[in-house]
């Protein structure tokens, strides 16, 4: 027993580097991201004394004088600028106006020559409930505003699930967007790569080994600087362009740059060989007697084809479609560089929130949408790459 206890004890120690990077690296930058999507502490933390007062408020009156107190009070204490900008950003959000609202407030309360009793005195816009009710909605430290404003979702005063208005929905377009060149991608990574694996897989020898190289040769580049070639080649002066004109086939470049146009073709570089190889793999292991059988019994070649070799190969050409979709909804560098704005995907806007806006919350919302996603999606790829019941 203290031997076996001995070993589990030396394994554990081998295997720690490797859970801490997996903790470190992954589980807890995902839980952080996912935490962020639906916390929201801003307003709780600066107005405590509120969150003792309206539990007890119906929502529907006029604000008592207890409430106003109490939010004066909260306010006057106030002295982190950046907290203020949080809760201001919040509850901006839930009922536009409290940006100018909470701004004269502030002023009011600093002027201590002349204090207000009340804050009906600073604003007549403190007299609705329906700058109140958009506190007490935002008191709760946990919220699923985000991840429904991520789906273009939203609750109305009486808590009911509705679509946001046209001006705020775009997330839900972007996402339509991000998944329909997705589709476009893994289409034309089929339509090249199939082919390209039947090729490789009836080769032999070296031919074959040079096959497979000019699939992996892109894999050993950086996606920056694949992305970048890619610039240089379809703008209207590059040399796609220039050979088109030189050979005669057009007269005025064409525009494959700063369009869906250029962001297929480059991801479809970027992503062929995740095509190639599952479809490769399944091929290798199709008996090539199968075919020529076929033909043998009267079958045309593109009935034999249609019949025996494409159902044998599904199973490698549906791994591959997952592998390339899944991977294409996530691409952020490509459509940024060869794109233009509306062919920007759900990355560009999960980038955007978080670094030009600084809003973690929204940022961590489109991040689960897309997490779950590819979970979904993982977990169909999962399945399709197990080995079959009694495959050997």
């Amino acid at each position: 027993m203290s031997t076996g206890s001995a070993r589990t004890g030396r394994s554990l120690l081998l295997l720690a580097p490797l859970l801490v990077f997996l903790f470190g690296f992954f589980v807890w930058p995902l839980f952080s991201m996912m935490s962020q999507a639906v916390s929201d502490p801003a307003v709780l933390r600066l107005l405590p004394r509120s969150a003792e007062v309206l539990p007890d408020w119906d929502r529907q009156s006029p604000p008592t004088m207890p409430m106003q107190t109490a939010l004066m009070e909260d306010l006057k204490t106030v002295d982190d600028d950046q907290a203020l900008g949080d809760m201001v950003r919040r509850l901006n959000s839930a009922r536009s106006g409290f940006r100018t609202l909470m701004s004269k407030t502030m002023s009011a309360l600093d002027d201590t020559t002349n204090p207000p009793t009340d804050l009906v005195s600073i604003d007549k816009r403190w007299e609705k409930p329906e700058f109140w009710r958009a506190i007490a909605g935002a008191l709760s430290p946990y919220t699923d505003r985000n991840l429904l404003a991520a789906v273009d979702l939203g609750r109305n005063a009486a808590g009911e699930i509705e679509h946001l208005s046209a001006d705020q929905s775009v997330n839900r377009v972007i996402l339509i967007r991000t998944f329909w060149i997705a589709a476009l991608v893994t289409f034309a990574c089929a339509c090249i790569g199939y082919p390209y694996a039947i090729i490789a897989a009836s080769l032999d020898g070296w031919k074959r080994d040079v096959m497979l190289a000019a699939v992996l040769l892109p894999l050993w580049t950086s996606l920056l600087v694949r992305t970048a070639a890619w610039f240089i080649l379809l703008q209207d002066q590059g040399l796609i362009n220039d050979f088109l004109r030189a050979t005669g086939l057009i007269e005025a470049p064409l525009r494959l740059i700063f369009n869906r146009t250029g962001v297929i073709i480059a991801m479809t570089h970027v992503l062929l060989p995740f095509m190639v190889l599952p479809i490769y793999s399944v091929l290798i292991t199709i008996p090539r007697n199968l075919m020529p059988a076929a033909a043998s019994l009267g079958a045309h070649p593109l009935r034999a084809f249609l019949r025996v070799l494409l159902p044998l190969s599904l199973r490698g050409v549906a791994s591959g479609g997952l592998l390339v979709f899944i991977s294409a909804i996530g691409y952020y560098i490509t459509p940024a560089l060869i794109g233009g704005p509306g062919d920007q995907m759900i990355s560009s806007i999960i980038a955007f929130y978080a670094t030009g806006s600084a809003n973690w919350g929204m940022a961590g919302a489109l991040g689960v949408v897309l997490l779950v996603a590819t979970l979904l999606l993982y977990s169909v790829y999962a399945r399709l790459s197990a080995e079959e019941p009694g495959r050997r």
